[in-house]
């Protein structure tokens, strides 16, 4: 039996609005590594992402973790990292600095635009799946409702601003970026420096599970995957 000691303890942080559940179908070989699974708490009134990030490292209990996130909860772990020391950095289907944003997004940042997104909407999300029309829409509605479970306002207002205002300038370079190639929220022709899942997209996480847990192991250990 493997030694509590031993082991590689992973943390994995979901994306915006987003439970741990997007995390359900990774598995990681447990005579290697420990599994922890990160949620969103609640920012305080006008609080600033790096108070923010402060306050989400008292949920990393063990020493040299790993981290992981996806989408805007990639910006977190790199938040977090800045006061931590890591075994690992890993970041999903998000971006490593300011000039990865869309050009929509920064625009958004640029004019204000981003405060007028009704972040209230997604209360209706519960509603969407009754009434909504043919298979495929109500898989998607009965998507959000399973893994978009953060519904506070204040919560969702708050990472709206702080994912299109993030004011990183520069990529760490030991970030372990892993991107689809048709990742729709965040463009791969904007990400440099990536590892690349064919035909990926922004919620690979959940429908490309089997090369996570393929290829997670080796990235954990080594930062790179071997080419056989």
């Amino acid at each position: 039996m493997t030694n509590e000691k031993e082991l590689i303890h992973v943390y994995f942080m979901p994306g915006m609005a987003a439970n741990s559940s997007i995390f359900e179908f990774i598995k990681l070989p447990e005579d290697r590594f420990k599994m922890h699974f990160l949620e969103w708490i609640i920012p305080k009134k006008d609080e600033s992402l790096k108070s923010y990030a402060l306050r989400m490292n008292k949920y990393v209990k063990h020493e040299n973790p790993v981290l992981i996130g996806v989408s805007f909860g990639g910006v977190i772990v790199q938040e977090m990292a800045k006061n931590l020391d890591l075994k690992r950095l890993i970041i999903v289907s998000s971006v490593k600095c300011r000039a990865e944003l869309p050009r929509r997004m920064r625009y958004a940042a640029s004019t204000g635009l981003f405060k007028l997104i009704p972040t209230s909407l997604l209360d209706y999300v519960d509603h969407f799946e009754k009434i909504a029309v043919g298979d495929f829409i109500k898989k998607r509605a009965k998507l959000y409702r399973q893994y978009l479970s953060v519904r506070n306002q204040r919560y969702l207002d708050w990472a709206i601003k702080n994912m299109v205002l993030w004011s990183c300038a520069k990529a760490r370079k030991d970030i372990v970026h892993i991107h689809g190639d048709k990742d729709e929220i965040f463009p791969a022709k904007y990400i440099s420096n990536y590892i690349n899942v064919k035909n990926g997209t922004h919620i690979m996480i959940l429908n490309r599970y089997r090369w996570f847990n393929k290829y997670l192991p080796e990235l954990i250990l080594s930062g790179k995957i071997e080419e056989k």
